[in-house]
This record gives C-alpha cells, sequence and structure tokens, in this order.
C-alpha cells in the first residue's frame, strides 16, 4: 500500500479511526513520535502542530498498534484498515516508515 500524504487520504484515516472505540483528539504537546496513546481511557492523541504527513504517520502508527475489530468496520474503511494492517507485515517491517 502507498500512503498519499493529502488532506483527503488523512480524512479517510481519521474516518477510519471514527469507527473505533478510541476518540481522536489533536492537542499541542511535547510528543516525541507525534502522539500520545492513552489506552486505558481510549483516548489517540495526535500533536496539533505536526505537519500534514506527521499527522498521517502518526494516524497509521496508531491503527497499527490498537485493537480494532474489521467486523465493527464500514466496508470501505474495512478495505483500508486491511491494507494498512497487511503492510505491517509484510518482510517484518512497515511499508510506512
Amino acid at each position: 500500500m502507498e500512503i498519499k500524504y493529502t488532506k483527503n487520504f488523512l480524512a479517510k484515516l481519521e474516518d477510519l479511526f471514527s469507527e473505533t472505540t478510541y476518540i481522536l483528539r489533536y492537542e499541542k504537546g511535547n510528543f516525541k513520535s507525534g502522539y500520545c496513546l492513552l489506552k486505558d481511557n481510549k483516548v489517540a492523541i495526535i500533536n496539533k502542530y505536526f505537519p500534514l504527513e506527521g499527522r498521517i504517520n502518526s494516524l497509521v502508527d496508531i491503527i497499527k498498534e490498537i485493537e480494532i475489530n474489521p467486523q465493527d468496520l464500514s466496508e470501505k474503511n474495512k478495505k483500508l484498515f486491511i491494507e494498512i494492517r497487511s503492510a505491517k507485515q509484510e518482510e517484518g517491517k512497515t511499508l510506512f516508515n
């Protein structure tokens, strides 16, 4: 899967994320990786000062890390989720980093 660093692709990732049990927030902070994941509260916080590419990479990283049941997703988001997860497993490394 090839990542497109566009506002449209960011919107697709945000839409996928909205169908999970996590809350996505953009806040200011000093996050080394660009995001903070509070698993107990199911909140993902992305540094709002990150550029578009950083936001997309952060969302992809979070989607790969949290537990998501594909059955809970719409068909279009299920397809995107499967593409992201399958890219993670190719050759033991991601295509996104």
